[in-house]
């Protein structure tokens, strides 16, 4: 691969003159995504040098709760006293700086356990409040906002307030302070944009939130939907004052390995509260098996730091390539990060779909298979997906999900490094110009 920028006469010579000419256009983008490479690498040393502060605290961990082969393996039947699956909980309780912390395979996915703490934490007649807008696509027929009859917390007395975002994507705190004037059970605070073009809350406005939150009503639980933000920052939300946090393991704690599952931390109470939804009251935590599984559960924390840096470079990578050619992106290039999640706006159907078979072309599984729009349980609208993951699912590993509505903008995340990033983005600019939707300079 070339070092030195694109030359805009390469575009006049190979679309002007000799008309779309796969092997050129390849090398163009080749020489395009080396280029901006090139300028992102003190970002990138960055991303790695920030590695080792992650990784201690894992290490640290590690050793501070003895783990060792043993705890590889789990119990039979109905897990009472299980040791390993008690090391996983205070390892993950450690790393995310939470009093408990409850690591389950039988999480289905980060919604499950989020659901599990909501159902587990509030009661008829509570008010819960989101000061993050509308929650994510998944949530709203937990909440009750779509769809009737499934039970969700609505249907359970359980009443629901969300505020609006500013303009600028950010928590409305005057309105917040209104709305505090109303007792509430507790306050929910979604850390990454989600499929909303807004930016990801930082850790230290998190803790803001919360700090202002618990000033005005002591006893409202500080609930934070953590997907896509563990180990993006050198704090976890439990850290700056957050009483619950949930997340999925197939996300970023699972280090692209964890084959499904999903936790809840913080307060001990609270915690147990919601294992109490998972698996019956009296039960709550002590109940659950690893299926031998919990060696990649604990590789997986150790990969995790490594990982998210490489998914960090690859959103920076992604941020740069499309704002060059004039798309609109966030977070901007060199903005904070508070999740692994890059949108870019393409604000065409078909440049979503074009951009996704790209990519799924150049993933390791299923790279045949051609991404169509298509009905997800749980969502409103139609997703286009490309994900060959090993992983199903794995939005730790590259991915790009897209719900087919305007202004058509592409969530990418993930990537176990750099490299399959560049190679995706290079497929996916040959794509674009090969379907007449990318604009090329043109010379004077």
């Amino acid at each position: 691969m070339g070092t030195t920028d694109p030359d805009p006469a390469f575009f006049v010579q190979t679309f002007s003159v000799v008309g779309f000419d796969q092997e050129r256009v390849q090398e163009w983008a080749r020489r395009y995504v080396n280029s901006v490479c090139q300028r992102l690498q003190g970002l990138a040393a960055q991303r790695t040098a920030a590695v080792a502060v992650r990784l201690e605290k894992v290490l640290e961990a590690f050793s501070s709760e003895r783990v060792a082969t043993q705890h590889f393996a789990s119990l039979t039947g109905y897990g009472h006293g299980d040791q390993a699956r008690e090391v996983v909980d205070r390892v993950f309780a450690r790393v995310l700086g939470a009093q408990k912390a409850a690591v389950r395979l039988q999480f289905v996915s980060g919604t499950h356990a989020i659901a599990a703490a909501l159902f587990g934490v509030l009661r008829p007649g509570d008010q819960l409040l989101s000061v993050t807008g509308q929650p994510y696509d998944t949530l709203e027929e937990v909440i009750g906002l779509r769809g009737s009859g499934q039970g969700s917390i609505a249907e359970f007395g359980i009443s629901y307030q969300q505020l609006p975002l500013t303009a600028e994507g950010c928590v409305d705190i005057p309105a917040l302070e209104i709305a505090l004037e109303v007792p509430r059970r507790m306050v929910f605070i979604q850390r990454s944009c989600g499929y909303s073009w807004r930016p990801s809350l930082s850790i230290a406005a998190i803790g803001e939130l919360c700090a202002r939150i618990h000033a005005s009503q002591p006893e409202c639980v500080c609930f934070v939907d953590n997907c896509y933000g563990e180990l993006v920052e050198e704090r976890e939300p439990p850290e700056v004052g957050a009483d619950l946090i949930a997340g999925s393991l197939i996300k970023n704690l699972g280090g692209t390995i964890v084959p499904t599952g999903g936790y809840v931390a913080g307060r001990a109470d609270l915690v147990e509260q919601a294992c109490c939804r998972l698996t019956a009251p009296g039960i709550g935590s002590e109940g659950g098996i690893g299926f031998d599984l919990y060696r990649l559960v604990l590789q997986g924390l150790f990969l995790a730091p490594q990982m998210v840096a490489e998914a960090l470079i690859g959103a920076d990578l992604v941020a740069g390539v499309f704002d060059a050619l004039g798309f609109a992106v966030k977070p901007a290039l060199g903005a904070h990060r508070g999740d692994l999640i890059q949108a870019v706006q393409l604000g065409n159907p078909e440049a979503l779909k074009v951009v996704c078979r790209a990519f799924q072309a150049c993933s390791p599984v299923g790279a045949y298979l051609d991404p169509v729009p298509a009905a997800m349980p749980g969502y409103a609208s139609d997703l286009v997906m490309a994900g060959g993951t090993f992983i199903d699912g794995s939005t730790s590993e590259f991915s790009a999900d897209a719900p087919l509505r305007p202004p058509y903008n592409l969530y990418v995340q993930g990537g176990t490094h750099r490299t399959h990033v560049e190679l995706a983005l290079i497929r996916a600019l040959v794509a674009l110009v090969r379907a007449g939707l990318l604009d090329l300079p043109q010379t004077g």
